[in-house]
């Protein structure tokens, strides 16, 4: 009985590596960003000249928005790899890598996850309030209503891991 545990356990165990190829299509999909950011850049740079400053401005909130979204993933791959698979130890001691790699846990995961969502959703949002006449009252209305809650999302994901903190604490 003993043996058959220890093989369904090591199983178990092993069965992380499992997520290996979502990090790498995680990866894969940042270069697909990097593809349309070159490109987005590039057709700013065309039409410099001739936007006028609220296109320019939508053009760069672009740019930012996708630069934040590559972070997001950068971040989901060094966290959720060194969290669900193996540690990193390539670059330890280098002085570029990352201060937070290898100290985020899954809850600071969380909270640095749905930051980044907030903080994508609040450039959309101020891209459709730069761009307010492309947009009816119901479509703004959907807008705001969708990054509030996401704003709420997050500061309760972070009083719930504060209070499950202070609790981890007192049964310690």
């Amino acid at each position: 009985m003993k043996r058959i545990e220890h093989g369904l356990e090591l199983l178990m165990f092993n069965s992380r590596w499992l997520l290996a190829p979502f990090y790498i299509g995680l990866v894969v999909s940042i270069l697909l960003l990097l593809v349309k950011f070159v490109q987005e850049f590039f057709h700013v740079v065309g039409h410099i000249f001739t936007a006028s400053e609220s296109e320019l401005i939508l053009a760069v909130l672009t740019l930012v928005d996708m630069s934040l979204v590559a972070n997001l993933l950068l971040i989901i791959i060094f966290s959720g790899y060194e969290n669900f698979v193996s540690k990193i130890h390539t670059g330890e001691g280098h002085e570029d890598r990352p201060e937070w790699m290898g100290k985020v846990d899954f809850s600071g995961l969380k909270l640095k996850l749905i930051a980044s969502i907030v903080a994508i959703s609040g450039i959309e949002l101020l891209k459709a309030f730069i761009n307010v006449t492309n947009y009816d009252n119901t479509q703004l209305a959907w807008k705001v209503g969708i990054h509030v809650v996401l704003v709420i999302s997050g500061v309760m994901f972070a009083l719930m891991d504060r209070i499950a903190e202070g609790n981890a604490g007192k049964h310690a």
